[in-house]
């Protein structure tokens, strides 16, 4: 069920120095950028490994300490098709936090779930034709 590790997750405090630190330190290219009424994300990836990503997620207004919630927010995990895969990991006795997939910044339609330690674990539905050059 699960094709590849999606992306990892990291908060960050300002956007454009995350961005331009991954760019200048790691060669790291820009791929979507965008916000909602809670957060501005981003995605980037790298040259060598273009099938894995880093979101940046930046809180528009912080709603916890960030060393609550962890640097590292969440585990991203691929799938072909997410109403097949939340079918099959809740007959596994995964108890999903939402009821459904939602959609990302970029469209693609997500989910999340606790690991066995209550970590935070996505399954990603990616939608990749919006892309940034």
């Amino acid at each position: 069920m699960i094709k590849k590790v999606e992306h990892v997750a990291i908060i960050v405090t300002d956007l454009d120095k995350a961005i331009e630190y991954y760019s200048t330190m790691f060669n790291f290219v820009l791929r979507t950028r965008g916000k909602n009424e809670r957060r501005e994300m981003a995605f980037i990836s790298h040259k060598d490994q273009p099938n894995f990503e880093i979101e940046l997620i930046r809180d528009i207004t912080p709603e916890t300490q960030y060393s609550e919630i962890g640097i590292v927010n969440h585990l991203a995990f691929t799938v072909d098709d997410i109403e097949e895969a939340i079918a099959y990991y809740k007959n596994k006795g995964i108890v999903f936090l939402s009821e459904t997939y939602n959609l990302a910044i970029d469209g693609a339609k997500v989910i999340f779930f606790k690991g066995a330690d209550q970590e935070l674990l996505q399954l990603v539905q990616p939608n990749r034709e919006l892309t940034i050059s």
